[in-house]
């Protein structure tokens, strides 16, 4: 049974419950619930890895949540950690779906481990709400069909995350030397980090010096070093070991690193371990790009499906974390290896082993996030988090719901374990345009990176102006931007 909760915020009601059977399942249901005009409703249907994540960082953008799952437990632990209502039961019934506020709910996000049943709420949503509604559509079957699932069904947005995370492996197998890439302007834009070392020569330099000595159009948006983060004037001294965010054109940061001694062409094999779906959406991806693929996976039956898949590539059927087995297939040689096991301990201890006895470009997939801080101090090379990712594609579109006229957030990505955040804004009209950024009262810690005008990419200085018709890329570490005027003091 669930405990009524005590004054702490989770359910916003009358203060009377009462406990009842949804499509014969348990449920608190709360009579009268009232919810704040200034916050958006949405309804999460699955609360797993995915849905618990989402709803962590949702609660956090003034908004009213609902999480439904067939799992008493999994609801339970929620609304005991974060400020949700809770309801067991199943988000594809129409009754589980009125009792969770379908009627006025602002968007249903449904992510369950069913395809099918994701489609289904989002279908059903529609027709007894007015919600926007978002699905996570895994199955590489349909991977062909979203355009016309999108268009049929009517649903806003399908996100799939196995893709998201290829997209994302395949960007820095093309440019290795960096850790993390983000892009902003449709590809225009790209914000990579790297690590400062010793034989790049610019341990005790200033960052106006680096520039003066470099001639690279780039901006320093982030210094990480150990547990602080700095966004930097042009008189911050680097130091060796401090890791670098930088913002540039792909030309500009190819130009940057190869003046610095970093490899910019992209890797011409790769060894994937793991032959899940991911594995499949990056290996199409790579091998369209002329990269020779190898995967080791231990499933007979599974190795003989990606051998149908994907005949350009190499299928092997054997225990990727032995050792002899990586060095018979000449792991020496390998340019680039990527962990997609389903076990983290795997995918983190083989990028360890790998990245210590060779130079290959090191990718780890990595699923539970408790330890994202003690695996990203980990020499490890590049670790992606396919729930992050997630995520931040359904944030960008819940904060461009929630915009005023006067501009869109069109890409937002949460950077620096989530201590600080990027985002592109498509400006319409705001108190910001013409006039010059030396004199807007800017908020700290927060830094305009470029701007986008019509397909010229420039960074901004003091004289220049924001625009009608602009994309604007800030970085800050001040959370929930969700218009450009949030920018402002």
């Amino acid at each position: 049974m669930f405990p009524i909760p005590e004054d702490n915020g989770i359910i916003k009601s009358n203060g009377s419950a009462k406990i009842e059977y949804i499509s014969g399942l348990l449920a608190l249901v709360p009579y009268n619930i009232i919810y704040s005009e200034d916050n958006m409703h949405i309804i999460i249907v699955g609360c797993g890895k995915v849905g618990r994540t989402l709803a962590e960082r949702l609660s956090e953008e003034n908004t009213d949540l609902t999480l439904i799952d067939t799992d008493e437990e999994k609801i339970n632990s929620a609304i005991g950690e974060m400020d949700v209502m809770g309801i067991v039961g199943n988000g594809s019934s129409i009754n589980t779906l009125e009792e969770a506020g379908i009627d006025s709910a602002d968007i249903l996000i449904a992510v369950t481990a069913s395809d099918e049943v994701n489609l289904l709420c989002c279908l059903i949503a529609q027709k007894t709400g007015r919600c926007h509604t978002i699905a996570r559509v895994r199955n590489p079957v349909y991977s062909k069909e979203i355009p016309f699932i999108k268009e049929r069904l009517g649903i806003s947005m399908i996100i799939n995350p196995e893709y998201a995370a290829a997209q994302e492996i395949s960007r820095l197998l093309r440019f290795p030397s960096a850790i993390t890439i983000d892009t902003f302007a449709k590809g225009r834009i790209e914000l990579l980090k790297f690590r400062v070392k010793p034989e790049f020569g610019l341990d005790g330099l200033s960052i106006i010096q680096m520039t003066d000595k470099l001639h690279c159009d780039i901006l320093v948006c982030v210094v990480e070093r150990n547990d602080s983060v700095f966004i930097p004037g042009g008189s911050f001294i680097l130091r060796d070991n401090d890791l670098l965010s930088i913002i540039a054109s792909p030309k500009m940061a190819s130009q940057f690193f190869r003046k610095i001694g970093l490899k910019t062409n992209q890797v011409k094999n790769t060894m994937i371990v793991g032959g899940g779906k991911t594995a499949y959406y990056l290996a199409s991806q790579l091998l369209a790009m002329n990269i020779s693929v190898k995967i080791i996976e231990e499933n007979k039956e599974r190795c003989e499906q990606l051998s149908e898949l994907l005949p350009k590539a190499t299928i092997i059927q054997g225990d990727g974390t032995d050792r002899r087995l990586l060095t018979e297939e000449a792991l020496a040689h390998a340019e680039s290896f990527v962990t997609l096991t389903d076990l983290d301990e795997e995918n983190i201890f083989l990028g360890l082993f790998v990245k210590t006895h060779t130079n290959a470009k090191v990718i780890a997939k990595v699923n539970r996030l408790s330890y994202d801080e003690i695996i990203d101090s980990l020499d490890i090379g590049s670790v992606i988090y396919p729930k992050y990712i997630t995520s931040d594609s359904i944030l960008q579109y819940v904060r461009a719901m929630k915009n005023s006229i006067g501009s869109n957030v069109e890409t937002l990505y949460h950077i620096l374990d989530n201590r600080a955040e990027a985002l592109e804004f498509a400006i319409h009209d705001s108190p910001v345009v013409g006039i010059p950024l030396s004199e807007l009262p800017l908020k700290k810690n927060l830094l305009l990176c470029c701007i986008n005008r019509r397909g010229k990419i420039w960074i901004p200085r003091g004289h220049d102006t924001i625009e009608i018709g602009d994309t604007v890329v800030v970085v800050t570490t001040e959370k929930g931007l969700n218009d450009i005027r949030d920018i402002l003091k």
